[in-house]
């Protein structure tokens, strides 16, 4: 397994880590993942250890809070073998103190956190959402206030707009609290929005992407093609809703790419998908999930070779989509590109 440091902080990270999203799953979202319970989690657990992937990632949202008692479970003796990301700050209830990024919020749901893990510290904790309603000046607060009592290591976010990362990033340098060293994000060759602006804010100030849903919400697994039904076994008949949006000619497009490029490696499609990711500015590990160990074991085989120039630049061509505003008046204008080189 190859090691990355999670943006310019000291912590390093596998290439490949683990999302929990099927521990003990229920409700429409979750329980069409999988339900994966606690003898199931600890094999999976195992296998991702023995390959070096030590670093697992839930949130108190997924299953109401299930995968983090699951994932806790199959760490129980081997804590210090692990890192674990969490997340909060969505709605995790109806009260008016139930969502969001509060002070009385965050510590609350840390503390709840650790409890359900079954540990005393989190390794990284990331912010679910962006919460306008309070001062980021009290959310940098409170995170350092953590950090010193030894329950939080690092922090990040996850879904940020670029201006809020970076309003956050200024607080927290302002009155010298810890800054955020992650942010989990939506990438994928189906959904290239990443590159835009939230990947040159990341090389800029050393934050460290946390990639989710690497195969486009499922769509780059190799079973869905041009001109075929949805297999009946797909789980998007029941999450596509949930997910970002696909243009369907442009999906099939990158999937016949992704069929040559798989026969010429003697690789498969979602191990091409994430290879190409991997080889990404700013990357520093792609969440990968699995329902069981073949799909784990599959997953994992995209660390320990890498694509060549040529296929990765074919991937690119045919997954690029054109410049949203502000940036499609300029990016096709030399003058501006000698001032702004791109980094797609």
């Amino acid at each position: 397994m190859e090691y990355r440091r999670l943006g310019t902080s000291g912590l390093m990270v596998p290439a490949l880590s683990f999302g929990t999203g099927t521990f003990g799953g229920e409700g429409p979202l979750f329980g069409a993942w999988g339900n994966t319970n606690e003898a199931e989690a600890r094999r999976l657990v195992d296998i991702c250890l023995e390959a070096g992937v030590n670093l697992f990632d839930t949130a108190d949202v997924y299953s109401n809070g299930a995968s983090e008692t699951v994932l806790g479970a199959a760490l129980k003796g081997r804590r210090h073998e692990a890192l674990i990301s969490t997340k909060m700050g969505l709605p995790t209830g109806n009260g008016p103190n139930d969502a969001g990024t509060s002070r009385s919020r965050i510590i609350r749901a840390v503390d709840a956190a650790l409890r359900r893990l079954g540990t005393d510290y989190i390794d990284l904790l990331q912010l679910h959402a962006f919460d306008a309603g309070t001062p980021v000046e009290e959310v940098v607060a409170t995170l350092s206030s953590l950090v010193d009592a030894g329950k939080l290591r690092y922090v990040g976010v996850s879904n940020f707009a670029g201006w809020q990362l970076m309003k956050a990033l200024a607080a927290a340098d302002k009155h010298g609290y810890p800054r955020y060293v992650a942010h989990q994000v939506y990438y994928s060759l189906v959904g290239r929005d990443y590159e835009w602006e939230l990947m040159p804010l990341a090389r800029d100030q050393g934050v460290g992407a946390l990639v989710w849903s690497p195969l486009g919400w499922g769509r780059l697994t190799g079973k869905i093609r041009r001109g075929a039904p949805l297999p009946a076994e797909s789980r998007l008949h029941a999450t596509a809703d949930f997910g970002p949006p696909v243009d369907e000619a442009r999906l099939y497009d990158i999937v016949d790419v992704l069929d040559a490029i798989a026969e010429e490696t003697g690789k498969t499609v979602p191990q091409v998908a994430i290879a190409w990711l991997l080889a990404r500015p700013t990357v520093s590990s792609v969440i990968i999930g699995a329902r069981n160990e073949e799909q784990l074991r599959q997953n994992l085989g995209a660390v320990g070779w890498s694509l060549s120039d040529d296929q990765i630049g074919r991937l690119s061509a045919a997954s690029s989509a054109p410049a949203p505003y502000p940036y499609f008046p300029y990016y096709r204008q030399d003058g501006f590109a000698r001032l702004n080189p791109p980094i797609r």
